[in-house]
């Protein structure tokens, strides 16, 4: 490996360490106006943006628009509750990859049965158990990126030695797309089936 390499699969490597989800128990449990959802929202994910300083977590246009998209039930007396916040952490991390429709048919089944209730097994706990797996997806996924990326550095062994280095770059970020398409249409896949199994109840 070549010191380029190293430092870029050590920067790889760091991003992953940096990734992080807002815990349940970070949420407050006292009812927030839509300012106070912004900022929190804004605090605790901006690190994950391409670029913190210019892009929007959330704005009060995007909960005005979820909640007419029928993916955020209305706030209680101007008031979200955790489960809203809950709600639009789920909106955030879908919304990169998913239509607002493709989002509603995955969200509306879980809030029409979880959201407001007073079960033990209520929307957290859904939350809990599916952003509770991150770490041990994060150690696959970090194997997986290696692999790619030691696939890539094998291509263009032919290439003028100018050119190879962008040209391992560009099979490594397609390596990396492709795989990334396919999970989008495997995912679309699956929502399709729920629509079209809910259509028959």
């Amino acid at each position: 490996m070549t010191i380029n390499t190293e430092d870029l699969i050590n920067s790889i490597l760091a991003s992953f360490d940096r990734i992080s989800y807002i815990k349940s128990e970070d949420i407050p449990n006292i009812d927030l106006y839509m300012d106070q959802v912004t900022t929190f929202m804004d605090k605790k994910l901006k690190n994950t943006t391409r670029y913190p300083q210019e892009d929007k977590i959330l704005t009060k246009t995007m909960i005005n628009n979820y909640a007419k998209n029928d993916l955020l039930p209305p706030p209680l007396k101007k008031k979200y509750t955790k489960e809203h916040l809950l709600l639009l952490i789920f909106i955030y991390y879908y919304k990169g990859i998913l239509s607002i429709n493709d989002i509603q048919t995955l969200l509306k089944p879980i809030t029409d049965k979880y959201f407001g209730t007073d079960e033990a097994f209520d929307l957290e706990h859904i939350y809990d158990e599916v952003f509770g797996l991150e770490d041990e997806q994060l150690e696959s996924l970090k194997a997986d990126v290696i692999e790619k990326f030691k696939v890539s550095q094998t291509t263009f062994g032919d290439a003028p030695e100018e050119d190879k280095e962008f040209l391992q770059t560009f099979s490594f970020i397609c390596v990396l797309g492709f795989d990334v398409y396919v999970k989008k249409l495997l995912i679309e896949k699956l929502i399709d089936d729920l629509k079209n199994r809910k259509s028959k109840e």
